[in-house]
């Protein structure tokens, strides 16, 4: 469950990054990050929350809880942590 949260948090974050801002400051097209970001800004919540449940649950430990929030202000950063953290404890 985690592991898909965090590919949709990484994959908000590029869509952001690489399509709708260039298309607000390329095309005039300030929309495109509005709709783009709304949908970030709930993925992000999504994974900031899952994250602090399994840390609380127990299936995290404090680093890798760092580790993960850190990952999410990283452009490719939360596939690393979940291909390098979740992926092999099947998160």
């Amino acid at each position: 469950m985690l592991s898909k949260i965090a590919i949709l948090e990484g994959s908000t974050l590029l869509l952001l990054l690489f399509l709708a801002v260039p298309a607000k400051r390329l095309l005039g097209y300030p929309e495109a990050v509005t709709l783009v970001g709304s949908i970030h800004g709930a993925a992000f919540i999504a994974y900031v929350v899952a994250l602090v449940a399994f840390f609380v649950g127990k299936h995290l430990n404090l680093k890798q809880l760092g580790l993960g929030l850190f990952a999410a202000f990283i452009p490719f950063g939360s596939f690393v942590f979940e291909h390098k953290v979740l992926k092999p404890r099947q998160l």
